[in-house]
């Protein structure tokens, strides 16, 4: 599976090491700051909070990942990364 990873992302095992590092604690980092921010919402209903809280996620995850990227070194992989996520999900036009 890791050898799958390196080729198909063209890296080192010591740079797979680290843009896997990037997305555990990115990922970590998102669910704790969400978790923060929800009880500034005031949502009690749980059937309105749970929705939320996957947008509030999802919008936090790609800011936590880049700010995670740059100590590990790997800012320029995780921005050519959500560039082509922003391209496929058509929020991010293609070059022409």
């Amino acid at each position: 599976m890791f050898q799958k990873l390196r080729n198909k992302w063209k890296v080192s095992g010591w740079q797979l090491l680290l843009i896997l590092c990037t997305f555990a604690i990115g990922g970590s980092l998102t669910g704790y700051i969400g978790k923060r921010l929800m009880p500034l919402f005031g949502i009690e209903n749980p059937w309105i909070a749970v929705p939320v809280y996957i947008l509030l996620v999802t919008l936090l995850w790609p800011m936590m990942v880049m700010l995670v990227s740059f100590p590990f070194g790997q800012f320029r992989f995780f921005s050519n990364y959500l560039r082509k996520m922003g391209k496929r999900m058509g929020l991010v036009k293609k070059a022409p």
